[in-house]
């Protein structure tokens, strides 16, 4: 299993950028597919983005798609969300997990075993 602490959220405006952080520790995010979800007060958390940690394959949320990007930096142990051009529905609490398991990049919240504790997200 691997720890995962995410940073970066905060409050944005409409058009503006915004980077959120998780710094794995335990483990090698190498060995885990990685993504990124979200998740609004009664509502489901929703994948936004996803990648397996060797290559760039990555998979969005058709809402993100052209505005979100999501990377690694391997000898950090992190990985990261640039929000672009963000919208009042972007907000959430953000999440970082990871998973060894099933088909990867995946927006699946059931693919992954770890998670983080959430950063907020507020775009106004």
């Amino acid at each position: 299993h691997v720890q995962l602490v995410e940073s970066g959220g905060g409050s944005v405006q409409v058009g503006g950028s915004l980077r959120l952080s998780c710094v794995a520790s335990g483990d090698t995010i190498g060995r885990y597919c990685m993504g990124w979800f979200r998740q609004i007060p009664d509502k489901e958390r929703e994948g936004v983005a996803s990648m397996f940690s060797r290559g760039n394959s990555a998979n969005y949320a058709d809402c993100v798609r052209g505005r979100f990007t999501i990377s690694r930096d391997n000898a950090k142990n992190t990985l990261y969300l640039q929000m672009d051009n963000p919208k009042p529905e972007d907000s959430g609490m953000y999440y970082c997990a990871a998973g060894i398991r099933g088909n990867c990049p995946s927006l699946l919240s059931y693919e992954y075993d770890d998670w983080g504790q959430g950063t907020q997200v507020t775009v106004s």
